[in-house]
């Protein structure tokens, strides 16, 4: 009898062990929906960002022989709502000027995009520092006399006549790397240099002293666009740059 007795107790002890009361399920339950809601919610907010700037770029009508590569577009977009989100532009800014000088000096790398609009507004040549390069542009300063561009994000001043005529002064907004814009007279302004004319005879545009030097012809139209505290953003894969900037940081 008692071998009995135990093999029965035996028995309800291996049975009652895999019992797991309905409280205890329904938290273990709760905790793992909550917490799959959770990732869900996480990798739903990454997905709209990122579908967020791709869809504005696609909604943008580029020239297909010009068309802008979306990944400067999305670095000159991160600092437009960071620089945005500091203050340092009006909420209601909607221009972003883009230079791409990781391209040849002989295309058309500058653009001026109406964001609310979704339009290229200027598409066109743009000239780099007389020691930054050649036709391409490799090599970058924020030192005075460098003859250098500077890589990094302006905000855009005033207008005055100048050496070079109807200029407009740049705000360098990256410090290490263009902070010294103002003093150094970087600016915008218009060159007969930056001409497919010149471009055909010498194989290259011509170069300035550091400043983002624009077609003469187009010049006065540009900077009246883009003047008064709007975004200019010089880009080159330049990973010290690229790393270091306070306004790329996601």
């Amino acid at each position: 009898m008692k071998g009995l007795y135990g093999v029965i107790g035996l028995v309800y002890m291996v049975t009652t062990s895999f019992y797991i009361s309905p409280r205890l399920a329904v938290k273990n339950e709760y905790v793992k929906t909550t917490n799959t809601e959770k990732v869900a919610e996480t990798k739903s907010e990454k997905i709209t960002s990122i579908s967020s700037s791709e869809a504005l770029y696609h909604s943008i009508a580029f020239d297909p022989e010009h068309e802008l590569n979306y990944e400067v577009f999305s670095k000159a977009l991160t600092g437009f709502e960071n620089l945005k989100k500091a203050g340092l532009l009006a909420r209601d800014s909607h221009l972003l000027t883009i230079c791409d000088f990781s391209m040849s000096s002989n295309t058309k790398r500058l653009w001026i995009i109406d964001l609310d609009d979704k339009k290229v507004l200027f598409n066109s040549l743009v000239a780099h520092g007389k020691n930054t390069g050649e036709e391409f542009a490799t090599n970058f300063s924020n030192r005075e006399s460098s003859l250098q561009s500077s890589l990094g994000f302006y905000i855009t001043d005033a207008t005055y006549q100048g050496d070079n005529g109807y200029s407009l002064r740049l705000l360098g907004m990256d410090k290490g790397f263009n902070d010294a814009a103002y003093k150094r007279a970087i600016v915008m302004h218009g060159a007969d240099y930056v001409s497919d004319s010149f471009a055909t005879m010498h194989k290259r545009i011509g170069r300035s002293w550091g400043c983002p030097a624009v077609p003469r012809e187009l010049s006065q139209s540009m900077i009246n666009t883009i003047k008064g505290r709007n975004l200019l953003f010089i880009y080159y894969p330049d990973q010290n740059y690229l790393s270091s900037s306070e306004w790329l940081k996601a």
